[in-house]
């Protein structure tokens, strides 16, 4: 009876001890902690139906309560994104006037909350969920949110400065003019590639290895390789424990790819 009691107890300790998922917000320095069962509890919180989700690639519902709402209160500082740090060291830098829209005519920010008792399906090619918390977008322009701001296993969102005041290292050559494609490439670069590299030691992401040092891709990829291997990365080389799933056209057109590869060979040149 002893060893069934001790079992007993080790199972209760292990369960207590497991912390219930929980959502940090971040805003000019003040800090509001949700959990995931506060989440579902909330008058706001709603069923959504997503019509095609840039990470599932299919239909989805979701039970989720509007970003908005979790920042009402709080006002975000001048010249700052949001950004969304995942478990796995992701970090999406969010436009913060994109996150505050409440006019379902444009999109609509919402922090998806994957129920305890309902998991959501693994997300492709992996073993895991998107859950528990997932940001995912709703309105008649919803499919012109990139598809690297839909960003899953959220651990916090808060805000930072703007990447190119928080970066210099990021800058491309003031002489350039604004119409050049390296700017439009740097622009993409941030909000598709930042998410998981560094640049030059700029960046808050831990996936990916650093895209300008200690060598640019641009000094050892051939163009058409390049490119390429943005656009699926196991058609010219896999490897194990891939984390790169590549971009579809959808989500990043060829030329909106050469755009980068020259923000990149530009970049290759101002590494100090």
């Amino acid at each position: 009876m002893r060893i069934f009691a001790v079992i007993g107890l080790l199972l209760w300790a292990a369960a207590a001890g497991a912390a219930e998922p929980a959502l940090d917000l971040t805003i000019g320095g003040e800090t509001r902690h949700f959990t995931r069962d506060q989440l579902l509890a909330r008058p706001d919180a709603a069923t959504i139906e997503v019509a095609k989700d840039a990470v599932y690639g299919r239909a989805m519902t979701y039970r989720a309560v509007p970003v908005a709402g979790l920042i009402a209160g709080l006002t975000p500082p001048p010249d700052t994104v949001i950004e969304a740090v995942a478990t796995d060291g992701y970090a999406a830098q969010l436009p913060v006037d994109l996150l505050l829209n409440s006019d379902p005519k444009l999109v609509i920010a919402w922090v998806a909350i994957e129920p305890a008792d309902a998991p959501w399906p693994a997300l492709p090619e992996k073993t895991v969920s998107a859950g528990p918390f997932y940001l995912v977008w709703s309105g008649d322009q919803a499919a012109t949110v990139r598809s690297e701001q839909w960003p899953y296993q959220m651990a916090k969102l808060a805000t930072q400065p703007s990447p190119a005041a928080r970066w210099p290292e990021l800058a491309v050559d003031p002489a350039l003019p604004a119409a050049d494609p390296i700017r439009s490439g740097q622009t993409l670069f941030v909000t598709q590639c930042l998410v998981c590299h560094k640049f030059s030691g700029a960046g808050s992401a831990d996936i990916g290895p650093d895209l300008n040092r200690p060598m640019n891709p641009t000094q050892y990829l051939a163009p058409a390789a390049l490119h390429a291997l943005i656009r699926d990365p196991a058609a010219v080389r896999d490897w194990p424990d891939r984390k790169m799933q590549g971009f579809t056209p959808d989500q990043m057109s060829d030329r909106e790819i050469d755009q980068v590869i020259a923000y990149l060979r530009h970049m290759a040149g101002r590494k100090s």
